[in-house]
């Protein structure tokens, strides 16, 4: 039986980079891609109907998320998922940083950035509403979207890059995805934004600590 993978077919346009990547970026977070996986350029480009030059830029970039690694004379392959002492030390790393960031953001937020959060919230909300289907790679973005802005607008540039440069979410999402943890994921990040938009420090904080708790309980379940 044939392994070959079926994605849909791209429009062009300048763009195009980006969709690639967002459909890659799927690939690897339903697992069609898996760990260790050898990535062929041309299959790709055969699926998505484009030319490798697109396929090519998205693969840089999930390189620097750390998603896929290119070695000389083997090509491009899917990078090993991480351990359960990897996960721990980065959950760590989180509580440390992202309730401190929530709780500056509740104290800084103005009212262009708050419509920002609130409105990408919304977006998570909608990309889950059908439960047949949902998109997990887009959602993963979403997701790592939110945490990265809430960091942005808490006012710790350190904080913000240190988040940017972990990509926390895409590794997470790799591990263990399914609807309920998107639904219960996007619960909580209302609760955070909630309490971020209504200027609750107190909350925010406990909120943002709550949901990495939570997230930490769910993706143990994926080891």
């Amino acid at each position: 039986m044939s392994n070959r993978r079926i994605a849909p077919s791209l429009q062009r346009g300048p763009r195009l980079a980006d969709e690639a990547y967002g459909l890659i970026l799927g690939q690897l977070i339903s697992l069609q891609l898996p760990p260790g996986a050898r990535i062929t350029v041309d299959e790709l480009a055969r699926q998505f109907g484009i030319s490798q030059t697109p396929i090519r830029e998205a693969l840089g970039r999930l390189i620097s998320d750390g998603l896929v690694t290119k070695t000389h004379l083997l090509g491009y392959r899917v990078t090993p998922q991480w351990t359960r002492k990897q996960f721990q030390d980065l959950y760590e790393i989180r509580l440390l940083l992202e309730p401190a960031a929530a709780r500056s953001a509740a104290e800084r937020i103005s009212p262009k950035e708050a419509v920002a959060l609130t409105r990408l919230v919304a977006d998570m909300h909608k990309a889950v509403e059908n439960e047949k289907r949902v998109n997990y790679g887009r959602f993963a973005l979403h997701d790592s979207e939110l945490h990265n802005l809430i960091a942005q607008i808490g006012g710790n540039q350190l904080i913000h890059e240190t988040m940017s440069r972990l990509h926390a979410h895409m590794h997470i999402f790799r591990l263990y995805f399914h609807n309920w943890v998107t639904q219960s994921a996007i619960h909580e990040h209302q609760a955070i934004v909630d309490a971020i938009v209504g200027h609750n420090p107190d909350e925010a904080e406990r909120t943002m600590r709550f949901h990495i708790e939570e997230s930490w309980n769910r993706l143990q379940k994926g080891f």
